[in-house]
């Protein structure tokens, strides 16, 4: 929802600026509700089928963060940060 929501809210809440991060598969204590070998099979999988041949980290997801908030003229944006995740056939 929100990766159509950004545009429109960024024309609504003008000067300010709305952008989106949208992350893949991110290694992060979230997926621990799953036993570890069960976790590590999941994420190879993932890892796999991305271009960058491995899935992502939190620190993937803050430089994304971080590149939208520093570059002002960006409004209503929605940044995929998924290695290519997308891209899978």
């Amino acid at each position: 929802m929100l990766l159509t929501v950004a545009p429109i809210l960024a024309v609504e809440l003008k000067p300010l600026r709305v952008n989106v991060v949208a992350p893949g598969v991110i290694d992060t204590p979230w997926w621990d509700f799953l036993p570890d070998n069960q976790r590590q099979a999941v994420f190879a999988e993932y890892a796999g089928k991305t271009p960058v041949g491995r899935i992502g980290r939190a620190e993937d997801v803050a430089e994304a963060i971080a590149f939208l908030v520093s570059n002002s003229f960006m409004t209503g944006q929605v940044l995929t940060c998924d290695g290519g995740l997308r891209f899978a056939a």
